[in-house]
């Protein structure tokens, strides 16, 4: 098969090589509609756009110091390298947390993708450098600046409701480990939905790096807990979740419901399979592309920050059910369900 080159193009959609070049490049000069004919032709064609030299690549950082959401990462980037190739840029993908190695990398792309957290020192600098930013991720109240993320708050309160159409009442947030955003505006979301029931409670279950799910719970609930439902801030901990409590020898979802979050790969390789919300991360790559591509090829009007939120997905399977119905004691309250104590010894 010969290879398409840019005069093929330019015969195939009538154009100059010079219009070919510059739609493919995003620049300026050529409509939306001779763009969208020119990339079309490219890719009925199979020209690699990607191989063009005088592209400066869009590049993707991540923090390198981040082990947590290292599969959500990976659907970011999938997204990205998808979307990029689509629109005919290269995309450069760094690992670091170093402000240097991010300044110049940062001069090195056309525009920067920047996923999770960043030390304010490394911001500053790839801000510096002038080129377009997209953060994927947290960022202060009100900051100015580019954004893709998810829906944590809207998710927490997505949970709240369905749990609570359910029957459910007394909810164990299980956040883990503090300090990560998304982890909280989650419990706000599901705090948010809770807060004008007066049958329903929501207790929030933190510990320090090296404590224990099964520890905390213990020395949380000593006389037992009677909650009938956890929503767990990530898959990972919905898992030791489950886990415990069936070597406790609860039923899941018939005694316990369980629901997790993020949707990865752990949530289907259990039994039962996990209920979760999942994090949208291949889309939330596409839309970061389209976003710096639209920075990259204004060249008038007004310029403001925008942020776009791609919306979580309930996914339902097999570790959440209706709350089972209350059993009574002598007292009329719900027996406690309790923590097996360490053995001696």
């Amino acid at each position: 098969m010969p290879k398409v080159t840019l005069q093929t193009l330019a015969e195939e959609t009538g154009l100059s090589k010079f219009a070919v070049s510059r739609a493919l490049a995003g620049k300026s000069g050529v409509s939306d509609a001779t763009r969208a004919r020119v990339l079309e032709a490219a890719d009925r064609l199979g020209y690699s756009r990607s191989a063009r030299r005088d592209i400066k690549p869009i590049g993707l950082v991540f923090d390198d110091t981040d082990v947590i959401n290292s599969e959500l990462h990976l659907q970011i980037q999938s997204g990205t390298q998808r979307e990029s190739e689509r629109q005919g840029y290269p995309v450069r993908i760094q690992w670091t947390h170093f402000a240097e190695e991010l300044a110049v990398f940062a001069a090195r792309c056309s525009g920067l993708l920047l996923v999770g957290a960043h030390h304010e020192d490394s911001l500053a600098r790839a801000y510096a450098t002038g080129v377009p930013i997209v953060r994927l991720g947290w960022v202060d109240p009100l900051e100015q600046v580019d954004r893709v993320s998810g829906t944590d708050h809207d998710a927490g309160v997505a949970v709240a409701q369905y749990l609570h159409n359910l029957g459910h009442r007394k909810i164990i947030y299980v956040q883990g480990v503090p300090g990560y955003r998304g982890r909280l505006e989650r419990l706000r979301g599901l705090r948010e939905w809770f807060e004008d029931k007066p049958d329903a409670s929501v207790i929030n279950l933190v510990w320090d790096d090296g404590d224990s799910f099964k520890d905390v719970l213990r020395r949380r609930f000593p006389d037992g807990f009677d909650a009938t439902a956890f929503f767990c801030s990530h898959d990972g901990l919905a898992v030791t979740v489950v886990s415990e409590l069936l070597s406790w020898g609860y039923r899941i979802p018939e005694d316990i419901s369980v629901i997790g979050f993020g949707d990865h790969a752990a949530a289907k390789q259990i039994l039962p399979q996990l209920t979760t919300v999942r994090t949208p991360g291949y889309e939330i790559g596409v839309a970061a592309v389209r976003l710096i591509l639209e920075r990259l090829r204004q060249t008038d009007g007004a310029v403001f920050p925008m942020q776009i939120q791609i919306p979580c997905t309930l996914v339902e399977r097999n570790s959440v059910a209706p709350c089972p119905a209350a059993k009574r004691n002598r007292m009329g309250r719900r027996p406690r369900r309790r923590v097996p104590a360490e053995p001696n010894g």
